[in-house]
This record gives C-alpha cells, sequence and structure tokens, in this order.
C-alpha cells in the first residue's frame, strides 16, 4: 500500500472521527464532510496514475488525458451521488409541505386510547407504516410531537420513544423510500421495489413487533389524566379542510407512487419524485391563486412552497454530498475492493455473518458511508447472492437499516428522538439495546427461513 493511499485512508479515518465526535468538537458534520470529499480527491490528483491502473486498466492517456480522465471520473460518481440527493431534497420537500399544512394532524385521532399497552401499540404500528411512507427521521419527529401530547410521565414517554426508533428503523428498511440506504442500494440498481417489499417486509416486522413485545411489560394500567388530542382552529390556516385533504393525498399518494414510476418508466426515482413535487407544488399554487382571490392583499403566504423550500435542512444535504463523494474517492484508490474481498475470505463468503456484522457497526458509525462503502467492495453480479435482490444486497438493506437501532447513536431517528425527549446514552443502552438486538437477530432469523425454503430465488 502506497503513502498516498495511506494518507488518502488516514484523512477519511480523522474526518469520520471529527463527524462521529460531533457533540464534542461542536463543528457541523457537514462542513467536516465536505472537508474530506475535497482533501481525499486532491490528494488523489497529486498521483492518479497508479490507482487509474490498478481500477481503470484499458485506459492508456498521458499527459493532460489523464487530468481530463480524473475529471470524467469524478463528474461520473458526482452523478451518481446527485441521483440520491435530488431523491432527497425532493422527498423532504414534500413531507414538509404536507406537513405545514396539517396533513399528518389525522395520526392524533388514530392514536386516542386510555390503555397504556394500547397506545404502545399503535404507535408501533403507524410509526411503522409511515416510516415506509416517509422515511425514518420525519416519522419520529411527527410521533414524537404526538406522543408529547397523549403522555405527560417522562418516564413512560421514554420507553414509548425507544419503541418509535425501533420501528422507523424497522419499517423504512423495507421500503425503497424509507431509509437513505435503501434509496442509495435502489438508486443504483441493486435491489428492486418489489423483491425488497416482498421478503424484507416481514424480517423487518419481526424486528418490530419482537421488541414491542418486550417493551410492552415496562408499561402497565392506564394513561393518567385526560388525553385530548384535539387541536384548535389554527387561526393562520391558510387552506380550507377539503384543500388540505387534497394535499395530504397527493403528497403521500405521490411518494407511493414513486416505485410504480419508475417500473413503468424505468427512469431513476429522483426523476419520479420531482414529479411528485412538481404536482404538489402547482396545485398549491393554483389554490393560493384563489385564495388572494378571494382574500385579496399580499402573495407572500406563509406556507408558500417558496417560502418552504428555505427550510428544508441543507446542511444534511451537503453532509450527505461530502460522504458519498469521500467514499467514491476510497472505491477508485482501490481500498473497498480489497477490504470486501478480506470480508469474504475471512467469512468464507458467508453474507449473512458479513451484513450482520455490517449492520451490527451501523449501531456505531452512520450507515450511510457503511452501505456506500459496501456498494464499492462489492460489484452487482449476474447470478448468486450478489446479483440484483441477491442475498447480500437484500440483507445490507436490513442489516444497515434494523442494525441503527442497537444504539441511540445509531440512526438518525435516534439521534433526534435523543435530542427531542433527552434519552441519555447509557439508560437507552442498559434498557433498550438488548431489546433492539434480539429483534434485530430475530429479523435475521426469519429472513433465512424466507429465502432457504419460501424465496428460494429473487421474485
Amino acid at each position: 500500500m502506497s503513502t498516498l493511499t495511506i494518507t488518502i485512508i488516514f484523512v477519511f479515518v480523522l474526518g469520520y472521527a471529527l463527524i462521529a465526535t460531533e457533540s464534542l468538537t461542536k463543528i457541523n458534520k457537514a462542513a467536516i464532510a465536505l472537508l474530506m470529499f475535497v482533501c481525499c480527491w486532491t490528494l488523489y490528483v497529486f498521483d492518479p496514475a497508479p490507482f487509474m491502473q490498478l481500477m481503470h486498466p484499458d485506459f492508456k492517456g498521458v499527459g493532460e488525458e489523464v487530468t481530463q480522465f480524473v475529471n470524467d471520473v469524478i463528474t461520473h460518481h458526482l452523478g451518481d451521488t446527485a441521483t440520491t440527493l435530488f431523491f432527497l431534497m425532493g422527498a423532504m420537500t414534500i413531507v414538509e409541505i404536507v406537513d405545514q399544512n396539517g396533513g399528518f394532524n389525522w395520526v392524533k385521532e388514530v392514536m386516542k386510547t386510555k390503555s397504556k399497552r394500547g397506545l404502545m401499540w399503535r404507535i408501533a404500528f403507524m410509526t411503522f407504516i409511515l416510516s415506509a411512507i416517509l422515511d425514518n427521521l420525519t416519522t419520529s419527529i411527527v410521533m414524537i410531537m404526538i406522543l408529547r401530547k397523549l403522555i405527560r410521565d417522562h418516564n413512560d414517554r421514554m420507553v414509548y420513544a425507544s419503541l418509535i426508533i425501533i420501528a422507523a428503523n424497522s419499517g423504512g428498511a423495507f421500503s425503497p423510500i424509507g431509509d437513505v440506504t435503501t434509496i442509495m442500494l435502489w438508486n443504483a440498481g441493486m435491489i428492486t421495489a418489489a423483491g425488497v417489499i416482498s421478503e424484507i417486509f416481514i424480517p423487518s416486522l419481526v424486528s418490530m413487533v419482537i421488541p414491542a413485545l418486550i417493551l410492552q411489560y415496562m408499561l402497565k394500567g392506564d394513561i393518567a389524566g385526560s388525553v385530548d388530542t384535539h387541536e384548535a382552529a389554527n387561526d393562520e390556516a391558510e387552506f380550507d379542510n377539503k384543500q388540505r385533504k387534497s394535499i395530504f393525498v397527493i403528497g403521500v399518494g405521490g411518494l407511493c407512487f414513486v416505485p410504480i414510476f419508475k417500473s413503468i418508466t424505468h427512469l431513476p426515482p429522483f426523476i419520479g419524485i420531482l414529479l411528485v413535487l412538481g404536482v404538489l407544488w402547482t396545485v398549491t399554487e393554483l389554490f393560493y391563486r384563489h385564495l388572494h382571490r378571494k382574500k385579496g392583499g399580499s402573495e407572500d403566504f406563509a406556507k408558500r412552497v417558496t417560502n418552504i423550500l428555505r427550510r428544508i435542512d441543507m446542511s444534511t444535504i451537503l453532509f450527505f454530498l461530502g460522504i458519498l463523494m469521500a467514499v467514491a474517492c476510497l472505491q477508485e484508490i482501490g481500498v473497498l475492493t480489497q477490504l470486501g474481498g478480506s470480508l469474504n475470505t475471512v467469512f468464507n463468503e458467508n453474507h449473512y455473518a458479513v451484513t450482520g456484522i455490517i449492520g451490527v457497526l451501523s449501531s456505531i458509525v452512520d450507515n450511510v458511508p457503511l452501505v456506500a462503502g459496501c456498494m464499492g467492495m462489492y460489484p452487482i453480479q449476474a447470478m448468486g447472492d450478489m446479483s440484483v435482490d441477491g442475498i447480500f444486497w437484500q440483507l445490507l438493506a436490513y442489516c444497515a437499516g434494523v442494525g441503527g437501532s442497537m444504539l441511540i447513536i445509531g440512526s438518525a431517528a435516534g439521534v433526534v428522538v435523543m435530542g427531542l425527549e433527552k434519552i441519555t446514552f447509557g439508560w437507552y443502552m442498559k434498557k433498550i439495546s438488548w431489546i433492539a438486538f434480539v429483534g434485530y437477530i430475530a429479523g435475521i432469523f426469519c429472513y433465512w427461513l424466507i429465502r432457504t425454503y419460501i424465496m428460494t430465488t429473487p421474485i
């Protein structure tokens, strides 16, 4: 391994360590990710020839041709990354539009019950379903906001919040649009919507149900006090109920339509998500034109899409850009290929063991670079475990998503719930981690049963 290769790896590891310790350094992880991306590729261009001979043996250019080829390689990786980023931006905007217009208020009505255990199961299944349609981060925020209106006792609320983390990660794992990692795998053509839904749904459900069965014994009796989920009418509401329902149907229905759009047109998923955003944006503009004619005054309505776009979390988008492009550099220097081969050798190509360990690692470090790294380690094969919808890729989608529940810092859902409910790392590790691990292992075993005895070949 050359000195340049070691230096690039060192920069990546250092950047990753700074991202993992964001709470201590107080430096936004997006800034570190962007610096890591730029530094890795800058080091790469110092002497790209050995890497090109390794990864692109057919290229025989010299001089300026090398520089141009490197630029083409970077542009290629940027294009692959952009498909994921545009999908995320579109999905985040759609969810924000629906949420700002009260589209999720109906969830509170569904949650009405006096029983603590009854509420727990309603929260579990609602979170599981919503996470598959939206994403685990958004779903966690929505459910915690609802939970605060239903439960006054903070100790009980921490139990419910822990279940929300588990259910959100499990629900996102079986859906091609439910988690960033599944979006990445789906965009890259390593899994299909039909394949991951049909074969990962039951393992994901098991990984949620078993922890819920255990957690229910931590909750006894009825909810103290009256539960009132009714919200007073918002004087600043811009749309009537009919218009809000229309926005909800178009937004959420559109998200569900994206996999269908891809299967019909064979176009990348981000085009489908932008189609839905375009339709929803147009409909809201027509509503605002009617509202302006009715009320007059300024046309600068607070919940107009142009204003909502300003609230989209661009730091998250830039973080994914930096991470994915830095991982692409590791791919181009051949490190990921070597690492993938080493893992296969150590575990004798047992992909259940390899993906299982990756899932455990995803509870410690961010699952996005882990999955990105695996995508670089292992090429898609025509047949076998590494083929489209093969055991490896489907298990990777499951393990990277569900594995993040084992530690509260292991997923975006866990981190946001940790902040909202002030759950400590130690409490979660002591009370919840082993429960999440039991569900995780049960899901893998369930998948093994399905692929061994029921669906022996991909759909």
